[in-house]
């Protein structure tokens, strides 16, 4: 392992959706002449405890000095892309070896506060963007989660990690450092986790990244699940506005309107279903109690399931839309049958008629 892994960094993401689907095995052989390329695997599992459907390819961009809160960093770049779409992008800082617990607390502050990272991310989502020939428009902010992890080879007991996790120089008070300090999670006495809902912290005395990555994994399926809970929600809308069209046409258009919307929304939800299954199948832990708890608190924290049964919920409300427009079909189609019965009923008895009189 290399030893650059002990030292103490800020890792700082920007994770982006930038397109529906990308071929993996393909970002390998594109990327892999140019710079070096890796698949995510976890270091401490076997094999068996967690299963990674499709690991995501891990792409480094390089090295270089920022000036970050009027001091210079040694910052290291790479992106990690996953097959739903998603491109995760870190820049990993590391920090002085003699930096003490104030320092620290500032610069936790300044990451907060600062836009001066923005350009940096949005030009390495470009080069990857440019390198891989995704043309897809401009993620918006919307589709964009930002998370910060501590990650300490070294770290200092009497440290308070609450402050830094909150970015906050004020005092805080006991039921605050209770409620952050929840999903505290340690396995021995050389690791240490504190999970909140936009930064965590980690220690590791051996250097895994085992953790950052299962925290990584939970931000993307949040950000995925907010996509497209964000698509339901404007083809709900818009499902609405053609039904209200549709309703101002009168006979066979009207039903030529319904049987074209129903089309799209059987398509949508089967489309939808299938994406948010293999959101939820992206990462699974079957074996190992304590990843599983973590990465059950990080999902938890990021309320993934709130995402997931608005998602269900809209679903449901596009299968009844569906079911009432089948329902009008179905219904003009035996309205018609039967005035067509009753034509051809009454066409009989002048037939019948006709043939008396003549």
């Amino acid at each position: 392992m290399n030893n650059s892994v002990f030292k103490n960094w800020i890792w700082v993401y920007r994770i982006f959706d930038i397109t529906d689907e990308i071929d993996l095995r393909n970002v390998e052989r594109i990327l892999s002449p140019e710079k070096p390329t890796t698949r995510l695997k976890l270091s401490r599992v076997r094999p068996k405890s967690i299963h990674i459907d499709n690991p995501p390819v891990t792409v480094e961009l390089g090295s270089r000095e920022l000036q970050l809160n009027g001091n210079p960093y040694q910052v290291t770049a790479s992106a990690r892309i996953f097959d739903l779409g998603v491109v995760s992008l870190v820049l990993k800082i590391r920090l002085t070896e003699d930096i003490c617990y104030q320092e620290l607390r500032n610069f936790s502050v300044f990451l907060y506060n600062t836009d001066d990272l923005e350009p940096i991310f949005d030009n390495y989502l470009e080069i990857v963007k440019k390198s891989l020939k995704i043309t897809a428009p401009e993620p918006m902010k919307e589709f964009m989660e930002d998370f910060v992890i501590y990650f300490f080879g070294k770290w200092d007991s009497a440290w308070n990690p609450v402050p830094i996790l909150l970015a906050e120089r004020e005092s805080l008070s006991e039921q605050t450092e209770q409620e952050t300090l929840k999903n505290t999670f340690s396995y021995g006495p050389g690791d240490l986790a504190v999970v909140t809902w936009d930064s965590a912290l980690v220690y590791d005395s051996e250097g895994s990244t085992d953790i950052p990555d299962l925290i990584e994994f939970a931000i993307t399926q949040l950000l995925e699940l907010r996509y497209y809970d964000s698509i339901l929600s404007t083809e709900l809308n818009r499902m609405y506005d053609l039904i209200e069209m549709a309703d101002k046409q009168g006979g066979w258009t009207r039903l030529r309107q319904y049987r074209r919307i129903m089309k799209n929304l059987m398509e949508l939800v089967i489309d939808i279903t299938e994406t948010t299954e293999r959101i939820q199948k992206q990462l699974k832990v079957t074996e190992d109690v304590f990843y599983a708890r973590v990465y059950g608190a990080a999902l938890s924290i990021f309320r993934t399931k709130e995402w997931t049964d608005s998602i269900q919920h809209k679903v449901q409300l596009i299968q009844g839309n569906y079911a009432m427009l089948s329902d009008e079909v179905i219904n003009h189609r035996s309205m018609l049958l039967e005035v067509a019965i009753v034509a051809l009923f009454v066409f009989e008895v002048i037939l019948t008629l006709i043939e008396k009189l003549f």
